[in-house]
């Protein structure tokens, strides 16, 4: 998906991505839910309930396990108590959270994310193509999500698998480019409004199939689920069945066969820039789940495909490069712009292009 805002209290239930990250409802105000649960030795020596946990929880700081403890979260026999604590013989320690334990618990990987900027309340992240963004549906460890956990281990206020902090919006496995996180529920919360309320600045780069007559355009058609093929969404003939989408487009360079557009999202849905070019008949180039994988525009000169097959070697993913976010600070209320230059895979292919352009029109 281009862009499709997380909104935790109306999760699409058949997006292509794992719904656990759902809140806890109203009805489940004021309980708390065992997490971790250990009985101490009868032979055990005193020891600080802090270091106690931290030495027998994987993937959890001290400084959690403290935050946890002052939250009233860490309980003896029943009882809250302070990470100061000495556990005692046949203690029984329970850690207990005010939502369920997920199925699926965010493990905290150390990934490598190419951070843009940050600052106690936000993060600015410049996604590489093939990372997928969030933990689901077979792809449960190696996210980005998992990235964030580890970068963020250290922040007792942040929890990977808390939904009031986090992502704000997505993008597609497949395409690169920036993404921007809440580390507090408030700055979650303001970004989320922003998304919701269209005031966002976010345009891509695509490389699409064919010659785009008009240098600037607008797509508007609501997006579902393609009845056809589960795998894709598609522009539904009846604006009723879908979601309202508006993709507005402007020509970077044409490239023969190929062309070069800057797409203005207005809507962030589930494959957006992806069926909306493909609904006007510029499918983006190299995009298999949407047919561009395939010699769309050209000729059929043996040479002529495997050039193509080149470029396909060049970019073996969408062309599509999420380059420019805008949003306001949600602490400081300044103007926040950021820029991230197409990535390598990219620029070769359009490098390709050129040079075959060039050269086909000397000769």
């Amino acid at each position: 998906m281009e862009e499709n805002y997380i909104n935790p209290e109306e999760l699409q239930d058949d997006l292509d991505l794992t719904d656990d990250i759902e809140p806890v409802g109203e009805e489940a105000e004021g309980q708390l839910y065992e997490h971790y649960r250990v009985v101490a030795d009868r032979g055990q020596n005193p020891i600080r309930i802090d270091k106690y946990l931290f030495d027998r929880l994987t993937n959890a700081s001290r400084n959690r396990i403290q935050k946890a403890a002052d939250d009233g979260f860490v309980m003896v026999n029943g009882k809250p108590v302070k990470s100061s604590y000495k556990v005692k013989p046949m203690d029984v320690i329970t850690i207990e959270m005010d939502r369920p334990r997920y199925e699926n618990e965010v493990i905290p990987e150390n990934i490598p994310i190419d951070v843009v900027y940050e600052d106690d309340y936000v993060m600015v992240v410049n996604k590489p193509a093939g990372l997928v963004v969030h933990p689901g549906h077979g792809n449960y460890t190696g996210t980005l999500v998992n990235a964030l956990a580890w970068h963020m281990k250290d922040n007792p206020n942040y929890d990977a698998n808390d939904p009031h902090v986090g992502l704000v919006h997505r993008i597609d496995k497949d395409t690169s480019g920036l993404l921007v996180i809440a580390k507090t529920p408030d700055a979650k919360t303001h970004l989320g409004n922003q998304f919701f309320n269209k005031t966002t600045k976010r345009r891509y780069r695509a490389l699409v199939w064919g010659n785009i007559q008009e240098d600037e355009g607008t797509i508007v058609g609501s997006i579902a689920r393609n009845p056809k093929d589960r795998m894709q969404m598609a522009v539904m003939p009846d604006p009723e069945m879908g979601k309202h989408a508006v993709t507005h487009y402007r020509v970077i360079e044409r490239l023969g066969y190929v062309t070069l557009v800057e797409c203005i999202l207005e809507t962030g849905r589930t494959h957006q820039i992806r069926v909306h070019m493909k609904h006007i008949g510029h499918t983006l180039f190299n995009d298999a789940r949407y047919g561009g994988n395939e010699v769309l525009k050209g000729t059929h000169f043996s040479k002529y495909k495997q050039f193509v097959n080149n470029c396909f070697d060049a970019c073996p993913r969408q062309a599509l490069h999420a380059m420019t976010l805008g949003f306001v600070h949600p602490v400081t209320g300044e103007e926040m712009n950021f820029t991230a230059e197409l990535p390598a895979d990219m620029t070769a292919l359009i490098g390709k292009w050129k040079s075959y352009i060039s050269n086909r029109d000397l000769e």
